[in-house]
């Protein structure tokens, strides 16, 4: 197969850029299309505020005119300094299964990050934690989540035969909820808990209360998550974007927040009703029926994701989290929810796994990132 590699360099190539994915996957009923308006923000350099730090390209491979696969090259300079390291990620890698399509693209960011004095090739990641990560190895046939990553089988066969290696594996849990009532030890760990460190539970009754807390949050997951495998402190002008973007319609019984004595935040839990099917149905746009979808999705819904969660450090092993976990089993109990999405954890996080004892569960989703020295 005849492969050319073009650089996006313009408005148009960065929408063909975005649009392929949507022609990969149109027939697969277990990828979740991101919304394009969002794809778009998150990778124009003058919208998204990590571009501030980070230097970016991205290729699309042609054969015969037609676009076969695409690929992002990122150097997070920021990461680079922090950890003394010389890391290129790549990211939005989609591809015909091809082995000469995806070495091509592959070998477009491992020659650029050699040009630019690196030394390892990380992926697939994202700008931050909050964007997509690791390849699909395990759960090919279960519905993706927002937010997350999906790919054919065939992708980390054809990664591994250009010689990249296992980095770190993230893992998905899938939740039965087979009970109307709170585990007795949850619900008596929560109430020792908030009694002996004297906490209680932020109430909100609308969206835009949560406002003057939302930085407050984002600071928060800057110190706990900050040792997590390649995270990155975020600005305050990523922050602001975060803000802006997700606290307009978040609902509040889905994001329990702890504070202490001083009204200080020392813990919150993000879920949300499930909006793969919705996002789906609106297949990367709003308009002019997928805001309808959605809408609908976030009202009357029997399965909950769960995205982020945070205990500040000095807070952790001390109940706290299973304060978190109360007011979501209520949630749960009020809202009938039947099915909860764990969303990725690292597989080195045994703490976080270890709550799942208490409900019926397996493990239906893994994830891998790779590595490759240059």
């Amino acid at each position: 197969m005849n492969i050319d590699l073009k650089e996006v360099t313009s408005k148009n190539d960065l929408k063909k850029f975005i649009d392929f994915q949507y022609e990969l996957y149109k027939e697969n009923k277990y990828w979740v299309p991101p919304l394009k308006k969002e794809e778009l923000f998150l990778l124009s350099r003058d919208k998204n505020p990590a571009f501030d730090f980070y230097e970016t390209k991205y290729w699309l491979a042609y054969n015969e005119d037609k676009i076969v696969g695409r690929i992002a090259g990122l150097i997070n300079h920021k990461y680079n300094k922090k950890f003394n390291t010389k890391i290129v990620r790549f990211g939005w890698f989609d591809f015909i299964n091809n082995n000469e399509v995806s070495s091509a693209l592959l070998k477009a960011v491992e020659d650029w990050g050699k040009e630019k004095g690196m030394n390892l090739v990380n992926g697939p990641l994202g700008f931050t934690d909050m964007d997509g990560e690791g390849t699909l190895i395990e759960g090919f046939d279960e519905l993706s989540t927002i937010g997350s990553i999906y790919n054919y089988e065939y992708y980390p066969e054809l990664i591994e035969k250009n010689g990249y290696e296992k980095d770190i594996d993230w893992v998905e849990f899938q939740v039965n909820i087979t009970s109307d009532e709170i585990p007795d030890k949850i619900s008596r760990i929560a109430e020792i808990s908030l009694k002996r460190n004297n906490l209680h539970l932020l109430k909100v009754n609308k969206a835009k209360e949560f406002l003057p807390y939302a930085h407050e949050m984002f600071h928060l997951i800057n110190m706990t998550y900050q040792e997590l495998h390649g995270f990155v402190e975020l600005s305050e002008k990523q922050i602001d974007m975060y803000v802006k973007q997700y606290f307009g319609f978040i609902k509040p019984e889905y994001l329990p927040v702890v504070m202490n004595d001083k009204n200080e935040m020392v813990a919150f839990g993000i879920t949300m009703p499930s909006l793969s099917t919705a996002f789906q149905k609106a297949n990367g746009s709003l308009l002019p029926f997928g805001f309808i979808h959605i809408l609908k999705a976030m009202k009357n819904n029997k399965g909950l994701d769960l995205y982020l969660t945070a205990v500040r450090p000095d807070m952790q092993d001390k109940g706290v989290n299973a304060i978190l976990m109360c007011e979501i089993n209520k949630l749960i109990i009020k809202n009938k929810i039947k099915t909860v999405e764990t969303n990725r954890e690292l597989e080195t996080n045994s703490k976080v796994q270890a709550q799942w004892r208490f409900f019926e569960h397996k493990l239906h989703k893994r994830r891998r990132c790779y590595k490759k020295n240059i």
